[in-house]
């Protein structure tokens, strides 16, 4: 039992060393001004399509495996979701994305649901048992919706479910479903604002950002996929 303990304690240290070795490698090389500045993503964005349209298979397969790091290692898809749309396109940026995105998720609850679950089950089990009961009923329709409404953070969206006891097929086919929506949304934005730097030497007002059709749609359908979320939320988890 204390042999076990030890491997999840070294376990989650090598977790923390190899993030925080991420994000110092990440941010020596780049800041945050310089990464969302026009500009930089104007000069970058040639170079990037034009990796990307060399091996268009390669290129393919390591975002895909990269997104998956990405999701093990941050948690949150959004930012990688418009990087799918922005080099790949909002049809295929949504696919790689979504393929990604639900492999990592799926990873990280096996490892964490091996590791973690008495840590994670002493954090979350009373904040979230009112809906223990629902899951139980149907278990993938629930997790569907589950993963469609959203409203919690995805770091621990991919957790939660450890206190369900949610089944390894129902947490993948069912994350691959529900996350659809909200991942197409936000490739799509991502898949405009390529489009925009495209058709802009310089950076646009708001104003004529916000009324470019691949900017406003994509917004538009983030509002509706908002609506509709608070609306099932509040039907189906209404206690």
């Amino acid at each position: 039992m204390k042999k076990d303990k030890k491997i999840k304690i070294y376990l989650a240290l090598i977790y923390i060393v190899i993030l925080t070795l991420f994000l110092t490698l990440f941010f020596n090389n780049y800041s945050i001004n310089e990464i969302t500045s026009y500009d930089f993503l104007k000069e970058n964005r040639t170079s990037l399509i034009a990796l990307k349209e060399n091996n268009y298979y390669l290129s393919s397969i390591l975002f895909v495996l990269i997104t998956i790091i990405w999701i093990l290692l941050l948690g949150f898809g959004s930012p990688i979701m418009i990087v799918a749309g922005f080099l790949f396109g909002k049809w295929f940026g949504s696919f790689l994305g979504i393929i990604g995105i639900t492999f990592g998720s799926t990873i990280l609850y096996l490892l964490a649901n091996y590791f973690f679950k008495d840590v994670i089950e002493e954090k979350f089990g009373k904040k979230f048992s009112n809906i223990h009961e629902k899951f139980k009923k149907n278990e993938f329709l629930y997790f569907i919706i589950y993963r469609f409404v959203g409203g919690i953070p995805m770091q621990i969206q991919n957790l939660i479910p450890i206190i369900f006891n949610v089944k390894l097929k129902n947490y993948f086919f069912g994350s691959l479903i529900g996350m659809t929506p909200q991942i197409f949304i936000w490739s799509s934005f991502g898949s405009g604002i390529e489009k925009v730097i495209d058709q802009n030497t310089i950076a646009p007002s708001i104003i004529d950002l916000i009324f470019f059709p691949d900017i406003y749609i994509p917004l538009i359908g983030f509002f509706i996929l908002l609506i509709s979320a608070l609306i099932i939320k509040k039907f189906f988890f209404n206690n």
